[in-house]
């Protein structure tokens, strides 16, 4: 089977299980205790792990907190800062085509009394940056803008927005889970993001590990938030709980691997998609349309509509061959609000399947696409 949904998870690679399986049975040691060998050598695994991340990021060691993936950063993050900076304001902007986690989490916090502004996309998914900057007020405290969508690939500019809430002196965040390990990144270049998110399953880590990125001031001090977990105090205050050493090596491990071929690993990815799209046409023709741009996106995922076809009959149909989905894994039981938010009709998106791939897949496995 050609499996072709690495937007939702990735396989870990076999470096990445070499490095974590001693962590799980010789050196079980918890970081947080002292003074004993297990103990000092996790502890020095997950500062080695803490680095790794930080070099394919571009942030300081110092910036990064380990969560359980994305979907905690995001409510971390958006819980943290509207508890937080509630006397300052209780305005959120982000945008109708964000993952769930970012989504719901505002929908709460609508019924917690907070004012949420849920910007339009293009027909790519993208915003408009000048939509964004009339969307700002007097109470805005927060905008979480996605970095690269992960049903249609596209990537906002962020370096403009960036820009805009430096300017703004506004507190930006962005879910990156899609970009890491796919797009070169340096937060350096990009003064105005104060948080983002990232899971390692998603860059051929282990699932259940993701980190924070919490920008420090010139003080070296982290932006301050209320903690989603109170307890021990691990992880500077910011999340507690014993930490997951053995994930937290293989997202280090993964980190390492992406940040060392994400160049080659980019050039292969976009190879693909230009030979499947190029296959797709020859065999559909007129009977498919593709909802992704070509360009500004992130490589190997494309999204396209099989007119007239059920999406879910043609998943199933495509299973023994072709592991394909028809959205987002996280929301896999409703309509994708992605599609919708960019103008399809409940047809035309109950007509698309997403394929996206990774690294790890050849040229020539695209073939089978010729067979159906």
């Amino acid at each position: 089977m050609l499996y072709l949904d690495n937007s939702a998870t990735t396989k870990i690679l076999p470096e990445v299980k070499d490095a974590m399986l001693p962590y799980l049975m010789e050196e079980f040691g918890n970081p947080s205790s002292k003074y004993y060998s297990i103990a000092e050598n996790a502890k020095s695994a997950v500062k080695e792990a803490r680095h790794s991340l930080a070099s394919l990021l571009g942030c300081k060691d110092s910036e990064l907190i380990f969560t359980s993936g994305s979907t905690e950063s995001n409510n971390m993050i958006i819980k943290g800062v509207a508890d937080y900076y509630r006397e300052h304001g209780n305005h959120i902007i982000t945008t109708k085509v964000e993952h769930p986690s970012v989504l719901e989490t505002c929908r709460y916090l609508e019924t917690k009394g907070f004012e949420v502004t849920y910007l339009n996309v293009d027909s790519f998914g993208r915003i408009d940056v000048g939509e964004l900057k009339s969307a700002i007020k007097d109470t805005t405290i927060l905008i979480s803008i996605i970095w690269g969508n992960n049903e249609l690939g596209s990537l906002n500019d962020m370096g403009m927005i960036s820009t805009l809430c430096e300017e703004q002196n506004i507190f930006l965040h962005s879910d990156a889970t899609q970009v890491i390990g796919k797009v070169e990144i340096n937060l350096s270049d990009y003064p105005g993001i104060t948080f983002l998110s990232c899971s390692s399953h998603k860059f051929h880590g282990p699932k259940g590990i993701g980190a924070t990125f919490i920008k420090q001031d010139q003080y070296e001090i982290l932006t301050q938030i209320t903690p989603l977990l109170h307890g021990g105090g691990q992880e500077q205050g910011i999340r507690s709980g014993t930490l997951a050493v053995h994930n937290i090596v293989g997202m280090g491990k993964a980190a390492e691997l992406a940040n060392k071929h994400i160049k080659s690993n980019s050039q292969k990815l976009t190879s693909l998609e230009n030979r499947l799209v190029q296959i797709l046409q020859e065999k559909f023709g007129d009977h498919l349309h593709f909802n992704n741009d070509s360009k500004n996106k992130i490589p190997g995922v494309i999204s396209v509509q099989f007119k007239g076809i059920n999406n879910e009959l043609l998943v199933k149909k495509l299973a023994p061959l072709i592991a394909a989905s028809t959205g987002s894994a996280c929301s896999s039981s409703k309509p994708s609000h992605v599609l919708a938010a960019i103008g399809l009709s409940i047809d035309e998106v109950r007509s698309t399947i997403r394929f996206s791939m990774s690294s790890l897949v050849e040229i020539e496995d695209l073939e089978i696409f010729k067979r159906l």
